[in-house]
């Protein structure tokens, strides 16, 4: 009876290894002309139709860097500049340092009509921000694992020994493992706060009064401009509200923008 009810779940992790597999395969080979498709037309400076084709492509659910690079070039070609930043963002995401792609992205920011200038910034911020892009919240993570591993080794090490000059030396190595477990759990939790809080948005919008509340009757705090990022930072049904680089807040309808 065992060996039966082993014997089916190997059979449904296999079963079900295959199925993903023919969907791997059956989604590359629909999806695959479609992008070839959409290269054609662009060089063909048929970029509406080359979005099109392209579009079709995440609506089957795929997403790469390319993908959008390319998304964010027709519609740089159209004029579009809200989307071109918004495709150019969403593929840096995913190839952070991809030299092409920080470099088209600036040239669509300059042709964006806001120029906000960001609230300068603390040594401590700088600081922070220098030591927490060490690593990601995952990879902090990690180290609090391993430092915390190596603080218990050399403590039992140090404890256990008789020597003591040695014993000075794992004490010191342990004190040292503890204020380094101390920091990687302080950034974890630091990293994954701002990974949550980060929300960030364009604005596709030609031209939007940002408000002060979430109504159409409130009073105007100031205008934003299409291909302009902002960071979410309350959603109330239609409306959010909205940060700029700058610190100023305000309400817009939430059709207005297009999360990353």
């Amino acid at each position: 009876m065992k060996s039966n009810i082993l014997n089916n779940i190997e059979y449904i992790k296999k079963a079900t290894f295959v199925v993903l597999m023919l969907f791997t395969v059956l989604s590359f080979a629909q999806n695959g002309p479609l992008f070839e498709q959409g290269k054609l037309l662009y060089k063909a400076e048929k970029y509406q139709e080359a979005v099109s084709s392209w579009m079709k492509i995440i609506d089957n659910k795929q997403h790469a860097a390319e993908l959008y690079f390319n998304l964010g070039n027709a519609h740089y070609k159209l004029n579009n500049i809200g989307p071109s930043i918004y495709y150019y963002e969403k593929a840096l995401l995913l190839a952070p340092n991809d030299g092409d792609i920080k470099n088209n992205l600036a040239f669509a920011e300059n042709a964006k009509v806001d120029a906000i200038e960001p609230l300068p910034k603390t040594i401590f911020y700088k600081w922070y921000y220098t030591i927490s892009d060490v690593l990601t919240f995952d990879g902090w993570a990690y180290a609090t694992v391993l430092f915390s591993i190596n603080f218990v080794l050399f403590f039992l090490i140090y404890y256990f020994l008789y020597s003591e000059r040695r014993k000075r030396l794992f004490f010191a190595a342990a004190t040292f493992s503890i204020l380094l477990l101390g920091m990687s759990l302080s950034m974890a939790y630091s990293t994954y706060d701002d990974a949550i809080k980060d929300q960030p948005a364009i604005i596709f919008a030609q031209i939007i009064e940002v408000r002060e509340a979430p109504n159409l009757g409130s009073e105007i705090s100031f205008t934003l401009h299409e291909g302009t990022k902002v960071q979410i930072v309350e959603k109330d049904i239609d409306w959010v509200l909205i940060e700029i680089a700058n610190g100023k807040e305000g309400w817009i309808p939430n059709s207005d923008l297009k999360e990353l």
